[in-house]
């Protein structure tokens, strides 16, 4: 008798709850008028728009990361034009020098010149690296390490993100992330192709221009309404043969005694570039 009336007054209940529920008016939200002289008025007023309508000129120097054998760096200029402040095209050009990286003048002093293979070509080890490694002082530089040699990309420049930097509070700079992206033409020296059988006694570089894509993000700050400075790194991907060994063959067989597009390897070609940048006309932009 106890259970049932404690479930009578447990369905009670329940069933007043539902009644309470049902008959409670519709909630809604009212929305707020902004009246006055806030009416209408935008988030901002009188941004400043560092790109909105103008060309700009940044001379570079571009630096490769994370190179294996060769070290390049590449002097060129950027010049862009923004169609608004969020969007411009441009052109990216640079052509340099390049250097040995430790790993390749640790390779010329034991693997080249310790074995001395000039003179005793015959040797066990001489003979098993015969086609993938020069013989003579400084050759490996000379004769077989790739390189980049120039580079040139069309892009389009996306800037989605804008703001201020501050300095420990000292100062400010108007501040802006870019993202870019386009073709590219690439002008690279590498150990040149050969044939079994020939690439023992054949080693010198070759010149080959390839096309790809690069892309990249940029960082760029605003001291003055006309002048900027920034970094951008860069990936620009292709496949080359940068060591100039003999790797692989057809179907990946190793090794073929042949120095030919079986031996490229693909590459990211990470770079840096820091840069000064000039905007025309000097008069800036405001937004309303």
């Amino acid at each position: 008798m106890k259970n049932m009336t404690s479930r009578l007054a447990l369905l009670a209940g329940l069933t007043a709850g539902t009644i309470v529920l049902a008959s409670a008016p519709d909630a809604s939200a009212q929305e707020l008028q902004i009246t006055g002289p806030l009416a209408g008025a935008p988030a901002v007023r009188r941004l400043r728009l560092h790109r909105d309508g103008r060309f700009d000129i940044a001379p570079h120097a571009t630096f490769t990361l994370l190179d294996e054998f060769r070290r390049n760096v590449l002097f060129g200029a950027r010049a862009n034009y923004h169609f608004t402040d969020s969007l411009g095209a441009g052109l990216f050009g640079a052509g340099g020098i390049s250097y040995n990286a430790g790993l390749a003048d640790e390779l010329q002093t034991k693997a080249v010149d310790g074995r001395d293979c000039a003179d005793n070509p015959n040797t066990l080890a001489c003979r098993r690296t015969a086609v993938s490694l020069c013989r003579g002082p400084n050759c490996l530089e000379e004769s077989q390490l790739g390189s980049i040699v120039w580079m040139l990309a069309p892009q389009l420049t996306v800037v989605p993100f804008r703001g201020k930097f501050s300095f420990f509070g000292a100062f400010f700079m108007d501040a802006d992330i870019s993202l870019f992206l386009g073709p590219a033409v690439v002008g690279l020296n590498e150990r040149a192709e050969c044939t079994k059988g020939e690439c023992a006694d054949n080693f010198k570089l070759d010149s080959r221009v390839t096309g790809t894509a690069t892309f990249g993000l940029g960082f760029n700050f605003y001291p003055t309404d006309y002048m900027s400075f920034g970094a951008e790194f860069r990936a620009t991907p292709l496949s080359w043969n940068t060591s100039g060994f003999d790797i692989a063959g057809p179907e990946s067989n190793f090794p073929d005694d042949a120095i030919d597009t079986n031996d490229r390897s693909f590459h990211f070609n990470p770079m840096l570039t820091v840069f000064a940048s000039v905007q025309l006309p000097t008069a800036i932009n405001l937004s309303d």
